[in-house]
């Protein structure tokens, strides 16, 4: 499959601290995405700060970034056809007060900045996000 029909996903140090890989890897299975690539890590603060390197200038970048080293994080490649709307859907607001009833961030997620999950917002950034975490021996 092309592209356009992955996207990528990281489970967030506070779903992982909290024992939801299994239910948010269900959730996912559930909604019709196989996961081609997936590992357990934690990101160092280099790391972090170049992942969410287009915050950078704004005010809440530092605490972004301590939050994002703060434990482990679960990252994946996922792939179904129009995979990035799809999982954009499956995993709700960023707000999880204000995500619709049975999305990921809804069920999982503590707050806003403690969102459970992270879901790429465009194919382009799917393919960077997901060329951060693996190489292309590492995709199924």
């Amino acid at each position: 499959m092309s592209a356009t029909n992955r996207t990528f996903t990281m489970i967030k140090p506070d779903a992982v601290a909290n024992g939801h890989i299994g239910a948010i890897l269900n959730h996912i299975n559930k909604a019709g995405f196989r996961i081609v690539a997936m590992k357990l890590t934690r990101l160092s603060v280099a790391e972090a700060s170049e992942f969410y390197g287009v915050h950078s200038e704004r005010s809440f970048f530092g605490e972004l970034v301590e939050y994002m080293t703060s434990g482990p994080i679960v990252a994946a490649i996922l792939e179904k056809d129009n995979a990035v709307a799809d999982f954009r859907t499956v995993i709700g607001a960023t707000d999880p007060a204000k995500a619709d009833e049975g999305t990921i961030r809804r069920l999982y997620a503590q707050s806003i900045a403690a969102n459970a999950v992270h879901g790429s917002d465009s194919d382009e950034n799917a393919a960077i996000e997901g060329a951060f975490f693996f190489s292309g021996r590492e995709q199924f």
